[in-house]
């Protein structure tokens, strides 16, 4: 990993950050197919759509970069 990577995840990193903060990830964790159960003591959440999201994203991205 040569130290350009490093700063471009980092940058990324970043980016992702300060959207997560303004509010601009709010859609994430509630599409349709993310579960959410909430019990009297417990709260369970599976996030399946979003991560096949994320894992489609990224691979979409790796692609694109490693050429």
């Amino acid at each position: 990993m040569g130290n350009n990577t490093i700063i471009y995840v980092g940058v990324g990193i970043v980016i992702i950050g300060i959207a997560y903060k303004f509010g601009l990830l709010s859609w994430f964790g509630n599409l349709p197919g993310d579960i959410k159960y909430k019990g009297e003591n417990s709260f369970v959440f599976m996030p399946f759509t979003s991560m096949i999201l994320i894992s489609i994203v990224g691979s979409i991205l790796m692609k694109l970069f490693s050429r």
